[in-house]
């Protein structure tokens, strides 16, 4: 399975070879299990402001930019832009809430994956579209040594999120590689499609309630139920492209 994905993305892309040196990790959903808190936040925010949404939304909209999502929102209820207030003061809403709810636990199985990443000699980044700086800050603290902030990229550093490929584009222009010399693993279909986009092999994990065909539908390379499953695979993925 892992070698015939391998040959596919090379093939589809007319790379000749697949050498991962960088592996761009998404957050929510993927370091942390933070996407159940985030998609309440935004529900109840968006109940709020009597805006137009359901709780799947922001699964589907996860990578994106906070302002992103409100545009969205305000789009489909109202048929126009949120203005700028609009948006700092549902934004502001929307961060509280998911601060007050989010208990900050890692992803079972994270740090086993990037021990592993580690123990290749692989660079790790962080390349996520949320601007919680109460998740960015404790980084260092849930996986130490790890991720170096100047070599993170959030919702604060890119004029288009997810799923526009700038995202990955950057990661990769920070980490020094080319795109056939990254792994990304992401959890959600705006930013498999950013990945995609990019021309790097994405790595998916279904961490929460979406199928794995719309996953595989955004364009991820190979998908896996879990971070441990991914952890449990990652020498043979390693071995697959050699």
């Amino acid at each position: 399975m892992i070698q015939r994905a391998i040959q596919s993305y090379l093939h589809r892309h007319s790379y000749p070879i697949l050498n991962p040196k960088a592996v761009l990790f998404d957050m929510d959903g993927v370091l942390y299990d933070s996407m159940r808190y985030h998609a309440r936040a935004w529900s109840e925010t968006s109940s709020l402001h009597q805006l137009i949404s359901t709780p799947e939304d922001f699964y589907m909209f996860e990578g994106r930019t906070g302002e992103s999502t409100i545009n969205i929102l305000f789009q489909r209820t109202f048929g126009r832009d949120a203005t700028e207030e609009e948006k700092a003061q549902m934004y502001k809403q929307k961060s509280e809430l998911f601060n007050h709810y989010n208990d900050g636990a890692t992803m079972d199985g994270a740090t086993e994956v990037i021990s592993n990443v580690k123990r290749h000699g692989l660079q790790t980044l962080v390349v996520t579209g949320s601007g919680q700086e109460s998740l960015l800050s404790k980084l260092n603290q849930s996986f130490p040594n790890c991720f170096e902030r100047e070599k993170m990229v959030t919702a604060y550093d890119v004029e288009y999120g997810k799923p526009h490929p700038e995202p990955y584009l950057i990661g990769l222009n920070k980490a020094g590689v080319q795109p056939w010399e990254a792994f990304v693993v992401e959890n959600a279909p705006m930013g498999i499609e950013a990945s995609v986009a990019a021309g790097i092999f994405t790595i998916a994990v279904n961490t929460g309630p979406l199928p794995d065909s719309v996953l595989l539908g955004a364009g991820a390379d190979i998908l896996f139920p879990s971070m441990a499953d991914l952890a449990a695979a990652w020498d043979d993925i390693m071995k697959a492209c050699r």
